[in-house]
């Protein structure tokens, strides 16, 4: 059985694939959906290594959101910034980029992670990573 963090950094990062499948319907500029699609594209492939674990412990797949969960109030409050503009949205993705870097890292700080599931997030951290860079960058080209 997976640990309980690897498994909500896999619901998060599930959600996180949802916010951007959202936020690419969304949004109007074509630099911004053709952004957010690539975006979704990598963080879906994130979501597929850390499912591929999940399976390997014989655990459920993460197949749909929280609905709960902080990051999934996060990323519903980025496609409704849509509703403003693709500014307000910008910042929003900044969030929730930050949001899950930092969940990240603390799971990578702690002792809690099983050694191949701290394999796995060691693996998908540069994506996190580029995500979050990806956050900022949009964030300062819609402000």
């Amino acid at each position: 059985m997976s640990s309980t963090v690897f498994k909500s950094l896999t619901d998060t990062t599930f959600d996180s694939v949802e916010g951007y499948r959202q936020a690419h319907e969304k949004a109007d500029s074509p630099q911004l959906k053709q952004a957010l699609q690539k975006r979704c594209s990598e963080r879906e492939n994130t979501l597929r290594q850390m499912n591929a674990e999940l399976e390997r412990q014989g655990d459920e797949l993460v197949t749909k959101g929280t609905l709960t969960g902080e990051a999934h109030q996060m990323w519903q409050s980025i496609t409704s910034a849509f509703e403003d503009n693709d500014e307000a949205a910008a910042e929003r993705v900044e969030e929730g980029e930050d949001y899950i870097k930092n969940k990240f890292e603390e799971a990578l700080q702690s002792d809690q992670l099983e050694a191949s599931e701290r394999s796995v997030v060691q693996q998908v951290f540069n994506e996190i990573c580029e995500g979050e860079r990806f956050g900022d960058l949009i964030a300062k080209q819609y402000d």
